[in-house]
């Protein structure tokens, strides 16, 4: 079960992410590394908040410092980072600022991989995956085809763990695996793959977010190459403060 929780990792980018901007307290070690993070590094996702994304920045660099067996999870927060910055060179016409970024976001997820421990709070796999996901598409060309592929085999690696408890997990768990699944495969020319994740979504994603883009997938195709079936059933915003709140209950 988790295993799963990091899945949430792959959602992220279309969380309301203005809701929550106290500064996470990074020395509370009640708290995963990635509750204290997730939320600066969605706003820059999101919002373009550069100032929030900053304050993830110089968090990170300070948790990699106070929690040093955490460094895999931490290498794929920065990872990350480091490719949304590639994204938004790349599109601003930046050509060598994007190559740096490209670079580093490569070599840091490469290094994450081989650091990941497969315990319950890794999140390497969901957060290359998810990573990848949401933004290989809008990387140059040339660069999607081995992004997509990246996405594929990190999601494999969530399925190979736990796709047989699928059908117990939440139903926002159960939603981006499988999208994440049928998504990356389809993007790698595994269509009758990525069509065996989207019947199974249909199956199990009835009356969900989830089910309008995976009947459209179904009913037409060629749709699928154009429309993005992950990050339909996300999280509300907050969680760090609600987490914190809980903590202060017990």
């Amino acid at each position: 079960m988790r295993a799963f929780k990091g899945v949430l990792l792959a959602c992220a980018m279309v969380v309301t992410a203005t809701a929550q901007s106290q500064d996470p307290p990074i020395g509370d070690t009640r708290l995963t590394v990635h509750t204290l993070l997730r939320e600066d590094v969605f706003a820059g996702f999101l919002d373009n908040n550069m100032e929030r994304f900053a304050r993830a920045d110089r968090n990170l660099d300070a948790l990699l410092t106070q929690r040093p067996d955490q460094r895999a999870n931490l290498l794929a927060w920065k990872a990350g980072m480091n490719l949304y910055r590639a994204v938004l060179a790349h599109e601003a016409g930046k050509a060598a600022d994007f190559a740096k970024y490209f670079k580093d976001a490569k070599d840091g997820f490469a290094e994450a991989a081989k650091l990941a421990t497969g315990d319950e709070h890794d999140g390497v796999a969901p957060i290359t995956g998810g990573t990848y996901a949401v933004f290989a598409d809008r990387l140059p060309q040339e660069y999607r085809a081995a992004a997509w592929q990246q996405a594929y085999e990190s999601y494999s690696m969530l399925w190979k763990a736990q796709g047989q408890q699928i059908d117990k997990m939440p139903v926002h768990f159960q939603g981006e695996v499988l999208a994440g699944m049928a998504q990356s495969a389809q993007r790698t020319g595994r269509a009758e793959e990525s069509a065996q994740f989207v019947d199974r979504m249909l199956t199990l994603m009835v009356d969900t977010p989830f089910e309008k883009t995976a009947r459209q997938w179904k009913t037409n195709p060629s749709s699928a190459a154009s429309s993005n079936l992950t990050c339909k059933n996300c999280h509300a915003a907050g969680r760090l403060t609600a987490k914190l709140a809980t903590l202060q209950a017990k």
